[in-house]
Protein backbone atom coordinates (compact mmCIF):
# COMPACT_ATOMS: atom_id res chain seq x y z
CA UNK A 1 0.00 0.00 0.00
CA UNK A 2 1.33 3.39 -1.05
CA UNK A 3 1.32 6.43 0.92
CA UNK A 4 0.72 8.75 -2.09
CA UNK A 5 -2.44 10.94 -2.31
CA UNK A 6 -3.98 11.48 -6.05
CA UNK A 7 -4.50 15.43 -6.59
CA UNK A 8 -7.28 15.78 -8.77
CA UNK A 9 -6.71 19.70 -9.91
CA UNK A 10 -3.01 18.81 -10.87
CA UNK A 11 -3.80 15.13 -12.30
CA UNK A 12 -0.66 13.84 -10.13
CA UNK A 13 0.32 11.75 -7.46
CA UNK A 14 1.74 13.47 -4.48
CA UNK A 15 3.74 11.69 -1.75
CA UNK A 16 2.09 11.92 1.79
CA UNK A 17 5.32 13.55 2.87
CA UNK A 18 5.08 16.54 0.49
CA UNK A 19 1.57 17.41 1.33
CA UNK A 20 1.19 20.60 3.01
CA UNK A 21 -1.04 20.88 6.40
CA UNK A 22 -3.87 22.69 7.13
CA UNK A 23 -6.52 23.42 9.96
CA UNK A 24 -9.72 21.37 9.13
CA UNK A 25 -12.66 22.71 7.96
CA UNK A 26 -16.42 22.49 10.08
CA UNK A 27 -16.09 21.85 13.79
CA UNK A 28 -13.22 19.67 13.72
CA UNK A 29 -10.37 19.99 16.62
CA UNK A 30 -7.63 21.77 14.88
CA UNK A 31 -5.40 19.94 17.69
CA UNK A 32 -6.75 16.43 16.47
CA UNK A 33 -7.83 16.82 12.79
CA UNK A 34 -5.71 18.22 9.78
CA UNK A 35 -6.14 18.57 5.94
CA UNK A 36 -3.51 17.26 4.05
CA UNK A 37 -3.10 19.39 1.05
CA UNK A 38 -1.61 19.41 -2.38
CA UNK A 39 1.90 21.71 -2.26
CA UNK A 40 1.23 22.70 -5.70
CA UNK A 41 -2.44 23.64 -5.70
CA UNK A 42 -3.58 23.97 -2.55
CA UNK A 43 -6.50 21.21 -3.21
CA UNK A 44 -7.51 19.09 -0.22
CA UNK A 45 -6.33 15.64 -0.55
CA UNK A 46 -7.34 14.25 3.32
CA UNK A 47 -8.27 14.95 6.64
CA UNK A 48 -6.06 13.29 8.72
CA UNK A 49 -6.05 12.61 12.74
CA UNK A 50 -3.57 14.06 14.45
CA UNK A 51 -4.05 13.89 18.21
CA UNK A 52 -1.78 11.54 19.14
CA UNK A 53 1.37 13.26 17.13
Amino acid sequence: MTDDLYCDTCEQWVARSDTTRSEPMGNLDPHAWQMLCCPTCGNRLKTVFVGDE
